[in-house]
């Protein structure tokens, strides 16, 4: 029975692929590789574990699914890469994917000799299959340590390209083993070329007319464009493979570059689906693959096992990078940050599986035992780079700086008014709107000021908001913060978000700000315009006010205070500021910034005071230091 239940292609692709997603949230929280977990729940699943997801089952199925699914993950890829900086980085990218791949191809084959009992055509082949990296692991990585954006760039480019070109290389070194004579050898050399070319070729087609079909905004009707989008990178790594046996790889690659870097309406909404479909695609993918290697296929392997992938870290990828990057503007500490890191991906186990059929067919011994190298290979750098990647750039100092300051939407009164606290309190923050008028009235507070239309994700994501500590909206128009916001979401999705709300009953609801994760700024709906309006006639009063409470702790709930006669503008805890969101903890000896009504003063000083909040005299210290988030 329970043979018959689990000999089901439909049933191992559906387990893979819901173990392979619950193995990324499990690392999402544990802040761990997420491919270190695939891996694990791989084997675990598969034939020496629990046996329920059988690849075998798939037959040539398998080897369809990979493609489909490396088209998207390498589309996708080249969909995040933007010209402006691979140009500016063109010389190391350009040497790391090709003197670094011919540099890692010999030197992997070297050390790999003895693994393979000094079977040359073996070593060369493990060689060729090692040359790629990919985005399946490197773009995680990158989310999680916070490069510099150049180092980040290279590392992100290189791990694309380089799966076209180790690929490729990889592809046309099968071919000459399993036919090996001096023609052979010399039409490799130029089938590399040709399959590079003819893939870039098909790509830029592709690619460039799915460019322009998004961007006429009523050729494509609104909600199929992520769909067009899937089959169009599928068809183009299927059709260039079609023409030219595994030129598709490039086909993707440059297709997505191509479409990531023509403005067209649907782009955000286009790289968040692609960057869901990869994921799912890799959480599947790595599932079924790994289930698919004996243990004691990777325990054969030994010591020497290994040794050859501790060499090929700490021998053959720094003479590959260093070689590389002779005559370069990258200075040592970034060097050798990319000396350290280049864990393998997806494509080289896609390919080493494909070897491990072909080897077979031909008759050819070691094919499986090949690909249980590479898979070791991607286990050991996967976990050891992966693990070890932050605290590396750390020492190195090739990080980007820790979050800090804040991006403010809406250049009025009231951001005027927070904008001129958080600089005084020695903060960074810069001021963004549309209008260049309200822009000169922020002048000469010491913040950034860019005119910008804020809901143009380009625009945003020139500006980076992952590196502020909270962002917020505060314009008069309600609707444009959500926006913003919603937008910003999906650039910065571990950024606070806070939206300021004119009204409680209409518009934008606190249910709407919460679907987002973002909080209301100052606690509740504020009126913004009215409070504006009173700070350009000089009426509010500002006051500052500590807890003084009998509980060292509480839930501070603004919606309880007088709705019209104050509003709680930013905090201070030690000295440290903090904004104002929903219900903020507040502690004993935290003060906070109000601003009052003076009409309805005497209201709003009476609720503070029998809420166990002491007046501050104005003489006191303006918080500074650094901000936490409420």
């Amino acid at each position: 029975m329970h043979d018959d239940l689990f000999n089901n292609p439909a049933l191992t692709v559906a387990l893979a692929m819901v173990m392979g997603v619950i193995a990324q949230v499990i690392a999402r929280h544990l802040k761990l590789p997420g491919i270190v977990l695939l891996l694990a729940a791989g084997v675990a699943l598969g034939p020496d574990g629990a046996d329920v997801v059988r690849p075998s089952t798939l037959g040539q199925g398998l080897s369809t699914l990979v493609g489909f699914a490396v088209a998207v993950i390498l589309f996708e890829g080249g969909l995040q890469l933007r010209m402006r900086a691979l140009q500016a980085e063109a010389k190391p990218i350009r040497r790391l994917v090709t003197v670094g791949a011919c540099v890692t191809g010999v030197g992997a084959s070297l050390v790999a000799l003895p693994v393979f009992s000094y079977d040359l055509r073996l070593s060369i082949l493990f060689g060729t299959l090692v040359i790629v990296t990919g985005p399946t692991v490197i773009n995680p990585l990158l989310r999680r340590i916070r490069l510099k954006h150049s180092l980040a760039t290279i590392l992100e480019a290189e791990g694309i390209f380089i799966d076209a070109v180790g690929a490729t290389i990889a592809v046309v070194a099968l071919e000459v083993a399993l036919g090996p004579s001096v023609q052979s050898f010399g039409l490799g050399a130029l089938g590399i070329v040709g399959r590079l070319g003819v893939g870039a070729l098909i790509g830029l087609t592709g690619g460039g007319l799915l460019a322009l079909l998004l961007h006429w905004k009523h050729v494509v009707p609104f909600g199929l464009e992520n769909i067009l989008s899937l089959g169009f990178s599928i068809a183009i790594f299927q059709i260039s493979n079609s023409l030219v046996h595994e030129s598709g790889i490039a086909a993707a690659i440059v297709a997505g570059v191509v479409v990531g870097n023509v403005r067209t309406h649907a782009f955000e909404q286009l790289a968040a689906f692609k960057e869901q479909l990869t994921t799912i695609f890799i959480a599947t993918l790595f599932v079924l693959l790994s289930a698919d290697i004996r243990l004691s296929e990777v325990a054969e392997l030994g010591r020497g096992g290994v040794l050859a992938t501790v060499a090929l870290m700490v021998v053959v990828r720094p003479a590959s990078v260093l070689l590389s990057t002779i005559g370069t503007d990258l200075k040592l500490r970034e060097k050798l940050f990319l000396c350290w890191l280049a864990p393998r991906g997806i494509v080289a186990a896609a390919v080493a599986s494909l070897f491990a059929t072909e080897l077979a067919l031909a008759g050819i011994e070691g094919g499986r035992q090949l690909r249980a190298m590479v898979f070791l290979v991607i286990a050991i750098t996967v976990s050891v780079q992966g693990l070890s990647g932050g605290l590396i750039a750390g020492i190195l100092k090739v990080r980007k700086p820790r979050p800090n300051g804040y991006l403010i939407l809406g250049a009025n009164a009231v951001s005027r008014r927070l904008t001129s606290i958080l600089v005084r309190s020695g903060q960074r923050v810069t001021v963004v709107d549309p209008s260049a008028a309200a822009c000169e009235t922020m002048e000469g507070l010491g913040a950034q000021l860019e005119c910008i239309n804020a809901l143009d994700p380009h625009e945003l994501r020139r500006l980076d908001p992952s590196d502020y500590l909270s962002c917020v909206a505060v314009s008069h128009n309600e609707s444009v913060n959500f926006l913003f916001a919603h937008t910003l979401r999906r650039l910065a999705p571990e950024v606070p978000i806070y939206i300021a709300l004119e009204s409680a009953s209409e518009g934008v609801t606190r249910s709407m700000v919460d679907e987002i994760d973002g909080q209301v700024l100052f606690g509740r709906a504020s009126q913004i315009r009215r409070w504006s309006q009173m700070i350009r006639d000089g009426e509010p009063l500002s006051a500052r006010y500590r807890y003084e409470g009998k509980q060292r702790r509480l839930r501070f709930d603004v919606r309880n205070a007088p709705a019209r006669s104050l509003i709680a503008l930013l905090g201070a805890r030690k000295k440290k500021a903090f904004l104002i969101g929903d219900m903020p903890k507040i502690r004993r000896g935290d003060e906070l910034e109000f601003l009052l009504d003076p009409e309805l003063e005497t209201e709003a000083r009476h609720w503070l005071e029998s809420s166990n909040w002491k007046l501050v005299p104005a003489a006191a210290t303006p918080p500074n230091s650094r901000a936490t988030p409420s």
